[in-house]
């Protein structure tokens, strides 16, 4: 199921969150009612597909290396994400991806919670977005062009915090008095 970007935009509730599981293929085994109403899927049409049937072309491919091999090293991410629904609406979330264990420490699939990312913060991440996507796009071939953007978010991240995590959590607001 492919479906093009519309431009039309939706936004989760103040207090909505999405919630997703998926094995360690990637591949969807629980969608919780807001993944599916933002998403505009049925249940069907989501269990046992890849997660990244919910991605959106303007999403850099450096973002999502990075998730995997965050998560892959049992680690969790937090991270500015567009996604792109069934009929070509899009949504933008902060979510926060997760390995999940058995009794033993194993992992052995993979959680991720969505939340309503704040407007400042995704106006600064926006250009960040653009800017690794124009450098993903100048390189042939998917595993030349995530290198790259790789890289560059690297670079990018370096210069205004010591960790990814700093740096999306640099893009929120900051309360006034907080200190």
């Amino acid at each position: 199921m492919t479906s093009r970007p519309t431009g039309v935009e939706r936004h989760l509730g103040p207090d909505e969150l999405i919630v997703s599981k998926t094995d360690l293929q990637g591949r969807i085994t629980y969608a919780n009612e807001s993944f599916l109403r933002i998403g505009a899927f049925t249940e069907d049409q989501v269990i046992g597909q890849p997660h990244n049937l919910i991605r959106h072309p303007e999403m850099p491919r450096a973002v999502f290396k990075l998730l995997w091999d965050t998560v892959q090293s049992k680690q969790e991410l937090f991270a500015y994400v567009v996604n792109l629904a069934a009929d070509g609406a899009h949504y933008w979330v902060l979510a926060h991806v997760t390995p999940s264990f058995d009794a033993h420490g194993a992992v052995v699939g993979y959680h991720s919670n969505r939340r309503r990312p704040h407007p400042e913060a995704l106006a600064r991440i926006k250009p960040v977005y653009a800017e690794v996507l124009a450098e993903e796009a100048r390189h042939s071939g998917a595993r030349a062009a995530t290198a790259a953007g790789a890289e560059l978010l690297a670079q990018m991240v370096a210069r205004s915090a010591g960790s990814y995590d700093e740096f999306v959590w640099s893009l929120e607001p900051q309360e006034v008095g907080a200190r």
